[in-house]
């Protein structure tokens, strides 16, 4: 984004500092783009520019808040619900000799994270969350990396000139589930949050073999997951879709100093001053991104779904296990007797 500045002594340095000063253009801190998925867009801030797409774009997403900070001009092309071959598909044409900078996270759509979260918010006696969890772990050990590898090697070759750093994925969980209508359990939770570990593993071994460098949150995230206070990453929300994705917290306070440093350099701050040219910023993305609505259409959104007590699946799984749906202790206890059991499954796989 250009920012324009009031420099009120340059008369007095007479006219050749003045067209010295003058000269340089506003945005020469870089160009930057911002390629990736839903942890890139903004999903989760609860408020997102009228590009006429469902990326969900949002001001206060860390790509917004570090290029407003600091002065550079971004094309936002990060999308809700890309996988490697959206970005390889529909983001990489924003990719220039000219480019300086690029963030990207992608991946957790690869791996099917939001229906893996689908099925092990269930109750226990409802879910296979092992197996979902299973075939996703799948993907990432022996899928993904050759897609990694791939678009990497994209990114290099279209923007020769830029630095490019690699975005991980939080933890989501802490230990419990503070939320009345999902059941994760601890065993889960734990399982899950191992998932997202082995995806920042794999993601930033091919990263570094490109010579990219690779921006972990988890650590950041620590004490601010789901059900933690203050929370960083939403839980089960209305609306649906920004459940399991940072709020305006964690882009603000989580992602953008994670990102910023390896990316431009120096840390970040969040000021006054940023949030407010991150929002004024709203307009001209708006009308950058609408010119890619076509071509981002085609980018298909991965929602998480809650649980249904309701649904035929659901009554039939109940019967199956004995439990009266019209008694939350009936639906509780069963829970906690199948999560018990796939703890125990789960460790003995392990073991072998």
């Amino acid at each position: 984004m250009a920012m324009t500045r009031t420099f009120g002594a340059i008369a007095a340095l007479g006219a050749a500092s003045a067209l010295t000063l003058t000269a340089l253009p506003a945005q020469a801190a870089g160009s930057y783009v911002a390629l990736g998925d839903s942890y890139s867009s903004g999903t989760g801030t609860r408020s997102y520019i009228n590009d006429g797409t469902s990326c969900q774009r949002s001001v206060y997403a860390y790509p917004s808040l570090i290029a407003a900070s600091k002065g550079l001009t971004l094309n936002f092309r990060a999308c809700s619900g890309a996988t490697v071959a959206d970005v390889t598909s529909t983001q990489l044409s924003a990719l220039s000799a000219s480019t300086t900078k690029v963030s990207i996270s992608v991946g957790g759509n690869d791996a099917g994270f939001a229906d893996v979260l689908t099925e092990c918010a269930q109750p226990g006696w409802a879910s296979d969350c092992n197996g979902a969890i299973d075939d996703a772990q799948y993907i990432i050990d022996n899928v993904l990396p050759a897609r990694l590898s791939t678009l990497y090697s994209s990114i290099r070759a279209k923007a020769p000139n830029a630095k490019v750093v690699v975005v991980g994925y939080p933890r989501i969980f802490m230990g419990e589930d503070c939320n009345a209508f999902t059941w994760f359990s601890p065993a889960e939770e734990t399982r899950l949050n191992a998932m997202a570990d082995l995806l920042n593993s794999k993601t930033s071994a091919q990263a570094s073999g490109k010579g990219f460098t690779f921006a972990n949150p988890t650590s950041r995230f620590v004490g601010h997951a789901v059900c933690d206070s203050p929370e960083w990453l939403n839980g089960l929300s209305n609306p649906i879709t920004e459940s399991y994705h940072p709020n305006i917290a964690g882009h603000r306070d989580g992602y953008a100093p994670t990102v910023s440093t390896p990316l431009t350099g120096s840390a970040f701050r969040s000021t006054a001053t940023t949030l407010r040219l991150a929002s004024q910023s709203a307009d001209r993305l708006a009308t950058q991104q609408r010119r890619y609505a076509a071509t981002d259409a085609s980018i298909t959104p991965k929602e998480f779904r809650a649980p249904d007590l309701g649904s035929p699946q659901m009554k039939a799984a109940a019967k199956r296990a004995g439990v009266d749906l019209s008694s939350r202790a009936s639906i509780d206890a069963a829970d906690r007797m199948w999560s018990a059991r796939q703890a125990k499954q789960a460790q003995a796989q392990a073991a072998r």
